[in-house]
């Protein structure tokens, strides 16, 4: 029968479990031995769901605390210098510093950059590279989960980020020059699990998704070359896009397997199948990995059916990618209606939908197929989906409504004018800390415990309190706080018509941070204001200009789960016509400034180059479009965080916002290099302090790096910032952090004014 697996399961637990023991821990609230526990108990659980849904084997090694990049840094023992200290006291504390910067032991330190996964937003932390580089095995979390498994009766398949993507994926110069000792590692541990009697590794290889040159292409060779011998037999692992012109440098690879993305990569499994060596397996991702919908079964199948005349046995099926990508299941889903429901896949679902084709296959399974087929039927026929109001909207759309009213410079003096910041004026990204008592009144209001008058009564105290804070630390242009926002997507897709909230769509953006993507299922429509009244409010109640807050087209298409019946760059301008509607009710409520984030700018750039100029065509002119309709003197802002701006620098510029924020902390500025070959043209604010580690840095930490900035920038056109929000802070950490970034602006004020 075609073998079933996928490349990997959720980590967080259905309900966030992961992530409420890790904070504890964090906290001193547990200990080492019950986290440990808790991570036992989830791999059991995933394991068992992948077993019950007839899957062949179990994928281990997907599991982590924190991140798999970084596992891969402690399995083969490159740990920075400035960690090493505590590795051999506290291996698990070590662990977290490099995660976070501080753990309940060892000493606070810089923390690893972080940054985007491909085109996803999960975030993965970059491993450092340098001269003195050395690596070791440490395999015992690996092995350890292998033994796991098979105690419990489960066949495990390990899984490992291979070697050249390991590498593409670090921070360093002449990366490839630690190739050699980096393969002594693999071979290493290769051997160790041979000795185990493991039959298959996955060995993920994502980069061949990528344009690569001759270097990392000979790379590829020469790695798997040096693996071949006494080993297990090797998956080699693609997925997030097709191949193209490394398909057959990857088809030429001594392995002794193939799994290919048959979502993104489209029918290119199809060109493969024929290219495979007798002895080789050919495995197909033909369950979307990254999205919720249903699969198209009866479809996937006519697909799959030649394939498997062929292949036989040799054919397995799969995910495109690991399910770490999606919510864990539709089960935990009691708010969604009948047909809401019918339209979905959750991880667990999609386990099911893989044993249907595997049945299909072999003749069997036509009243799942047909029940199938009736679902995917239905959701093409329903009335929720189109309103012949938005098509005509997006369809009298003319060039005028992305474009300001007038260039940059003379709407700089406007805007100075109406604002009166002053040199290196000083703000924040927009959100403060939820704490305990934002969270507990926003669920009770969800339950019913709570009126909407005495909600709201409550969230007003909390934006008084966040600003009566910003006056008393000095900054000059000031946010709400964004008491009242769950999340930055979710908060705007609860609502817009066109969007649809879960209850339980948990899935893991880095550590122990989850979000809960809203789903687009139809056409976008903004029903009433947003943000007005909160923002407004925040207005009334001091003299500095507020910043009103949005979130910013692409960033609502692309931390979402989109819709696959039309054009992506279609849906990202009806959202855009949606919040221009928002912009300009700020705009005539008197809010000076406006702030339209788009961190998923960079994210949703395709993975080949060739397919960038018609990408950012549209995701720029849908911030402009979005922003376009305010007059010279309201300050339009975005902010971008955690990507490699530089490959983009010019796009960046056509957004055209008056000011841009960008983190720049974790790289030490070194984002800032773009600057140095395209001058960019308007404002901007380095972030000086890194909001996704709990130390506060100092007054010369951050001189520091304005400092930089300064000499890339000039000082007329730079802000001072934090690199992202403030919700995941405590005030205990926000307050001294900003009272210290308000001292460093004023002394550089002093010394540049």
């Amino acid at each position: 029968m075609t073998a079933l697996h996928i490349p990997g399961f959720s980590r967080i637990g259905t309900h966030r479990e992961l992530k409420f023991a890790l904070e504890r821990y964090w906290r001193g609230d547990i200990s080492s031995q019950q986290l440990q526990e808790m991570g036992r108990t989830l791999r059991s659980r995933h394991w068992q769901l992948q077993q019950d849904a007839g899957l062949d084997c179990v994928t281990v090694n997907d599991f982590s605390f924190y991140d798999h990049i970084l596992d891969h840094v402690c399995l083969f023992g490159f740990t920075p210098e400035r960690f090493a200290q505590g590795a051999a006291d506290n291996a698990l504390d070590n662990y977290f510093r490099m995660a976070r910067g501080r753990a309940p032991s060892g000493e606070p330190t810089r923390a690893l950059e972080m940054t985007k996964w491909f085109d996803t937003n999960y975030h993965y932390l970059a491993p450092e590279l340098g001269p003195e580089t050395r690596f070791s095995l440490h395999p015992d979390k690996l092995l350890g989960e292998i033994d796991e498994a098979r105690a419990q009766g489960f066949i495990p398949k390990p899984v490992l980020v291979g070697p050249v993507t390991l590498l593409w994926l670090s921070r360093g110069e002449q990366r490839l020059r630690h190739l050699p000792a980096l393969l002594e590692q693999y071979c290493a541990l290769l051997s160790a699990l041979a000795a185990r009697q493991i039959e298959w590794v996955q060995m993920d290889e994502p980069i061949l998704a990528l344009d690569l040159d001759s270097d990392w292409l000979r790379a590829l060779t020469t790695a798997y070359h040096a693996l071949t011998g006494t080993r297990p037999k090797l998956l080699l692992t693609t997925y997030f896009g097709a191949l193209g012109d490394n398909l057959q440098r990857c088809l030429a690879l001594p392995v002794d397997g193939f799994h290919f993305d048959a979502v993104r990569g489209g029918a290119e499994f199809i060109t493969a199948a024929d290219l495979l060596s007798p002895r080789q397996i050919l495995s197909v991702g033909i369950i979307d990995g990254r999205n919720i919908w249903k699969t198209d079964l009866n479809t996937a199948l006519e697909q799959l059916r030649p394939v498997h005349r062929v292949l036989g046995e040799r054919l397995w099926l799969s995910s495109s990618c690991s399910l770490l990508h999606v919510p864990v299941t539709l089960d935990s889903e009691p708010t969604l209606d009948a047909e809401q429901r019918s339209w979905f896949a959750f991880a667990v679902q999609k386990l099911g939908e893989l044993r249907i084709l595997q049945l299909g296959l072999e003749g069997h399974g036509q009243e799942a197929l047909a029940a199938n087929a009736e679902a995917i039927a239905a959701r093409r026929r329903s009335t929720r989906i189109h309103k012949p109001a938005v098509a005509a909207r997006l369809a009298a759309v003319s060039a005028d409504d992305s474009r300001r009213r007038s260039p940059y410079p003379q709407r700089a003096l406007a805007q100075h004018r109406r604002l009166r910041l002053g040199l290196l004026p000083t703000t924040t990204i927009g959100s403060f800390p939820q704490t305990a008592a934002i969270r507990a009144a926003r669920a009770a209001w969800r339950r019913g415990e709570l009126d909407r008058d005495s909600y709201n009564a409550r969230m007003r105290a909390e934006i008084r309190y966040c600003i009566e804070q910003q006056e008393a630390l000095g900054l000059d242009l000031l946010v709400h706080g964004e008491a009242e926002r769950n999340d930055m997507v979710e908060y705007f897709g609860e609502q817009l018509e066109g969007y649809l909230t879960t209850a339980n769509g948990w899935v893991q953006s880095y550590g122990s941070r989850c979000v809960k993507p809203p789903v687009i299922y139809g056409d976008i429509e903004r029903p009433r204001a947003m943000t007005v009244a909160w923002t407004g409010y925040a207005q009334s109640l001091t003299d500095k200009p507020v910043k009103g807050m949005l979130t910013g087209p692409v960033t609502m298409l692309q931390w979402a789960f989109v819709r696959d019946d039309q054009p992506r760059a279609d849906t990202c301008r009806q959202i855009a016509l949606a919040l221009r509607d928002e912009v300009c009710d700020l705009e005539q409520a008197g809010i000076a400034a406006i702030q339209i984030d788009e961190p998923a700018l960079r994210e949703g750039l395709p993975l080949r180059r060739a397919d960038w100029p018609a990408y950012l065509a549209w995701a720029t002119e849908a911030f402009r479009l979005t922003a376009g309709g305010v007059a010279d003197d309201c300050q339009i802002h975005t902010h971008m965080c955690y990507s490699e701006f530089n490959d983009i620098i010019e796009a960046v510029a056509a957004l055209d916002a008056d000011v841009i924020t960008i983190e720049t902390s974790r790289s030490n500025m070194a984002l800032l290099d773009a600057f140095e070959a395209f001058a960019y043209p308007n404002e901007i604010g380095p972030g000086v302090y890194d909001i996704h580690s709990p130390n506060v840095p100092g007054v010369a930490q951050m001189t520091a790096l304005i400092e930089k900035a300064a000499a890339r920038i000039p000082p007329q056109r730079l802000w001072v910032n934090p690199d992202c929000g403030l919700k995941t802070r405590q005030w205990e950490e926000v307050r001294p952090a900003l009272e210290r970034m308000v001292a460093a602006a004023r002394q550089l004020r002093q010394r540049l004014g």
